[in-house]
């Protein structure tokens, strides 16, 4: 039976060209349509856990991106003098759930989408801003479009849903950013450096690079010039210990950004008659959880299959939405809880949970990835 479909494509992010990919390797006419004049690199850098290395993999770019990238061996978690409050194998999730983890450049990461979609001959239309209104058209033109369009203002969301869906601020800022690594310090770890309402987090790519952010709770000013805000962030950390000011005196000005950190409550439905939306669009969590891009490569994967198993797009939306709102709201309360021991109202930062194992998070790393 022939499932090929008509696809649109809305946002050319990590969701949409992976959908964009996946699609057209399994038969699917795909255009996507980007508002940016080029794919975008915003953003520092990514840790693909072995989840997303599975459908990298099944995508056939494994090789590329861990060419591209880094392979941590541990997380390691101190306080703001220095003090090691706990270290997590890396290396021991990796072996249980079959795949590596990869520390990779957001820039490097979308480069290689971009250089898959090439190959593939993929309709991308750059500069090409989508409103609501466009939406109906396209609905018709199409027989899936796809809203792969941010958390933030996604307009297929927007369509789908009667009433706004709004971002939920989570009281912190997030600073981004890329440095130099001259020495050894790392010694292929990712640190995690916690302090009372604020946290440094340092993720090695390599021997010579990182990416990095630093967070503190903030109210929302965005009044205040970025330039302002990267101050407050050298004065913040300045005596924080030597990895981070480190990568602060090393830091690529250019690679800087500031993010007011929002999230989505889990939604009840993410489509309406052929519309729908996946990655940050339908379920953007906290960098806290460390599954942004990671659920984002998942929604890719399963909502190919699920086309390809039902005759009927309702029956496919619908299984799709069912089989990933689980582990989507799950990777959304992980980024919360860790969030509010992070930047809760509290003195000291907490050390990490004991439900933290290297079986349980495998497990829900793997959690229905298990077509061949």
């Amino acid at each position: 039976m022939n499932h090929s479909k008509r696809i649109a494509i809305v946002g050319a992010g990590v969701a949409g060209m992976a959908l964009a990919i996946l699609a057209t390797r399994r038969g699917h006419h795909v255009t996507l349509f980007e508002r940016g004049r080029e794919v975008s690199s915003m953003g520092a850098g990514v840790t693909l856990w072995p989840n997303a290395v599975f459908v990298l993999e099944r995508m056939g770019l494994c090789d590329d991106i861990q060419r591209l990238g880094g392979t941590p061996r541990y997380m390691r978690q101190f306080d703001r003098h220095g003090n090691t409050m706990g270290e997590f194998d890396i290396d021991a999730v990796n072996r249980l759930c079959g795949f590596p983890s990869v520390t990779i450049l957001r820039r490097d990461l979308m480069s290689a989408l971009a250089a898959a979609l090439s190959d593939l001959a993929v309709d991308i239309r750059f500069g090409c801003s989508i409103t609501t209104q466009d939406i109906d058209d396209l609905k018709q033109r199409y027989d899936l479009v796809v809203g792969a369009d941010g958390r933030m203002n996604s307009v297929v969301r927007q369509a789908i849903y009667p009433e706004p869906v709004p971002p939920r601020y989570q009281g912190f800022v997030n600073i981004i950013g890329i440095s130099r690594l001259e020495d050894s310090t790392f010694d292929n770890a990712i640190h995690d450096v916690r302090g009372p309402e604020a946290r440094f987090g340092i993720v090695p790519v390599g021997t010579d690079r990182c990416f990095w952010a630093g967070a503190w709770r903030a109210s929302i000013d965005k009044e205040r010039g970025l330039s302002t805000g990267y101050d407050d962030m050298d004065r913040r950390f300045g005596d924080w210990p030597k990895p981070v000011r480190q990568v602060l005196q090393s830091r690529d000005p250019a690679s800087l950004n500031r993010i007011f950190v929002h999230d989505l409550d889990p939604l009840p439905y993410w489509h309406r008659d052929n519309a729908l939306i996946i990655g940050d669009a339908a379920h953007a969590p906290l960098p806290t959880s460390g599954q942004g891009a990671c659920q984002a490569l998942e929604d890719a994967w399963h909502l190919v299959w699920m086309l390809e198993e039902h005759d009927q797009l309702s029956s496919a939306l619908t299984g799709f939405y069912q089989r990933r709102i689980a582990k989507t709201s799950a990777a959304q309360a992980a980024g919360r809880q860790v969030a509010q021991q992070i930047f809760g109202d509290q003195t000291e930062p907490q050390p990490p949970g004991p439900g933290l194992s290297a079986e349980r998070l495998s497990h829900f790393w793997m959690q229905g990835l298990d077509r061949a």
